[in-house]
């Protein structure tokens, strides 16, 4: 059973588009274009053209892309700030907030509009979002599942809690979570493929595979086709395996 997924996006249309070429050639080079492409979430933040992301993937989807896309942590902090601008998510540490540099809600609102968000009082910048973020973009988001399962895969942003179903996974811990998933060696019963945590490039540990090569900090965006649990990234040479680690 193949499916193909995306890592962690952070407003980089350039690099997303070119992702998608890429599973374009794959889906010629094998003849199937049934496989769905699984999108692990953080479409927003940090990066360049947070808005044309979500546009993208929305209007794909509309227009019957067989695509899945994933809510990612920084994709819920987006829309707590867009219902409340004191909102503070409950996964994040307590002396940061969506607007600080190091989350990068700033360059997310500058692409909708919304200037110098993170140095201006936040009643105005709360107000100017409401008004400038597309109603059909914050609808878009608030649908996005938390988790998709496909044959011996399962798909979600950061990784699961050790020992329970995913069905019983809280959103926080399917958004947020780093321990005691990453280091947690045991079969979870599928394999997890998940972002979130940012490594050099894509890694399969054996019971997950770990799709964030970080964008977010100037690394590429990895593509990558699964057939039961064997992966291969898609590079613009074609595949390369990733091999499991023992």
């Amino acid at each position: 059973m193949r499916s193909y997924a995306i890592g962690d996006i952070h407003g980089h249309l350039d690099q997303l588009l070119a992702a998608h070429d890429r599973i374009a050639a794959d889906r010629r080079a094998t003849g199937d274009d049934t496989a769905p492409v699984v999108h692990v979430g953080d479409l927003v933040d940090r990066g360049p053209d947070c808005r044309g992301v979500v546009e993208h993937l929305r209007a794909g989807i509309d227009s019957g892309e067989n695509w899945v896309v994933l809510k990612g942590n920084h994709d819920r902090m987006f829309l707590g700030f867009l219902d409340d601008l004191k909102h503070h998510d409950p996964g994040l540490r307590s002396d940061l907030g969506w607007l600080h540099p190091r989350l990068g809600g700033g360059a997310t609102l500058e692409s909708y509009g919304v200037r110098e968000a993170a140095s201006r009082p936040l009643a105005p910048v709360h107000a100017e979002a409401v008004e400038l973020v597309p109603a059909e973009h914050r609808a878009f988001i608030e649908a996005l599942p938390t988790f998709y399962r496909r044959g011996e895969v399962v798909f979600v942003h950061a990784g699961i809690r050790p020992g329970i179903a995913v069905e019983d996974q809280t959103e926080t811990d399917l958004l947020w979570i780093r321990e005691p998933f990453l280091s947690d060696r045991s079969d979870h019963g599928a394999l997890v493929v998940h972002g979130h945590t940012a490594i050099d490039m894509a890694t399969h540990y054996g019971n997950r595979l770990n799709l964030d090569s970080g964008v977010a900090y100037g690394g590429p965006l990895t593509a990558v086709v699964i057939e039961d649990r064997t992966a291969h990234a898609l590079t613009p040479q074609g595949r390369m395996l990733l091999t499991p680690m023992l």
